[in-house]
């Protein structure tokens, strides 16, 4: 019979799905993994040896059952409970307490938490990316039956043309000319790019700065605002496609906020994530945070198709091309919204050149 060893364990704690802390007698940090580190959004280098309380805060009855479970060395489990953490957030979880003998020092606990949500939100991904694809697939069949038509159209104004004699009358010509050119331009843009990505390795702070530089000039009363986490790896994509997509969804957010108001770029690495049906150990999570009126309801489930938008003067097309960009990144936009605080999140798996 094989033995397991300490390394076995290791590696089956660091692939596991469910976030898992072990802690000690003075309730300080001795491990976590890396699903915890993506549930709690703090490294564990960070997060080594510092007080529970750090990561869960105001729950007075969470620390008693701890305590007691310390005390008593009996493990308990609790189901269906929201602990407020240090982003802010309430954070829906099922969780256990159990005992062990981590090491000689004293008594510790090892606490596993598996988030309620996580079901919900792979079920919305997949939304997503049925959605995106659905919608493309959609816009190759309209811009077939548009396109061949504009052809005709234009090409017959450039043959009526040559038959009339003054200006007066090819200027009728040219307006059918202009607007079948117009008309072409915009099916092109509701299909996005088509061009295949020019990839190499890049570093997301530097294209952040950049992209805050540029919006920077468009909007100089709104204050931008950076939260980066050093230690992210560089990603290998197509830089022009990645500046497009965070500078299309960063001028949606100047338009949401008021001359005052705050825009944010963050930065977290996540492990073991999934997006769709692939599952990557690492990656790069970059949230653009406004403190607008937040996304009307009824725009939610519609918000990345091509022509939605609720802005008079919008085109409604920078969000879907900012989809289809990360899409050929194998990565995802999605997001959430709340009256004063809304987060557009871009996930980007992290691969190296030699991948």
């Amino acid at each position: 019979m094989t033995q397991i060893t300490q390394q076995s364990v290791q590696t089956i704690l660091e692939n596991l799905h469910s976030a898992v802390l072990v802690i000690n007698q003075q309730l300080c940090i001795e491990y976590m993994n890396p699903s915890a580190e993506m549930m709690f959004q703090i490294s564990r280098a960070r997060a080594k040896l510092r007080p529970l309380h750090e990561l869960i805060i105001d729950e007075s009855e969470f620390f008693s059952r701890i305590n007691s479970a310390l005390i008593t060395q009996h493990p308990f489990s609790a189901y269906e409970e929201d602990l407020a953490v240090r982003t802010g957030q309430s954070l829906p979880v099922d969780y256990m307490a159990s005992p062990i003998e981590y090491d000689k020092r004293g008594h510790f606990l090892l606490l596993e938490f598996v988030g309620r949500g996580r079901h919900r939100k792979l079920a919305q991904e997949k939304h997503l990316l049925n959605q995106s694809e659905a919608s493309r697939n959609l816009l190759r069949g309209l811009a077939h039956e548009i396109k061949n038509p504009l052809g005709g159209i234009r090409g017959a104004a450039q043959l009526l043309e040559r038959k009339f004699s003054n200006d007066q009358d090819r200027e009728f010509t040219h307006v059918i000319i202009r607007e079948a050119d117009r008309l072409k331009k915009l099916v092109d843009r509701m299909l996005g790019p088509r061009d295949i990505p020019n990839k190499s390795d890049l570093n997301i702070h530097q294209i952040l700065e950049h992209v805050r530089s540029l919006v920077q000039v468009e909007a100089s009363t709104i204050k931008f605002s950076a939260d980066y986490d050093p230690s992210l790896p560089d990603i290998y994509g197509d830089e022009s496609m990645i500046i497009q997509a965070i500078l299309n969804i960063t001028r949606n957010a100047i338009k949401e906020v008021s001359n005052d108001g705050e825009i944010t770029f963050r930065t977290r690495p996540l492990r073991n994530y999934t997006i769709g049906d692939n599952s990557y150990p690492l990656i790069a999570k970059i949230d653009i945070i406004d403190d607008g009126p937040g996304i009307p309801d009824d725009l939610k489930e519609s918000l990345f198709l091509p022509m939605v938008t609720g802005h008079a003067e919008g085109t409604g097309l920078g969000l879907s091309i900012a989809q289809t960009l990360i899409n050929q990144h194998n990565g995802l936009i999605e997001f959430t919204s709340t009256p004063g605080h809304t987060v557009f999140t871009l996930l980007l798996p992290l691969h190296t050149s030699t991948e």
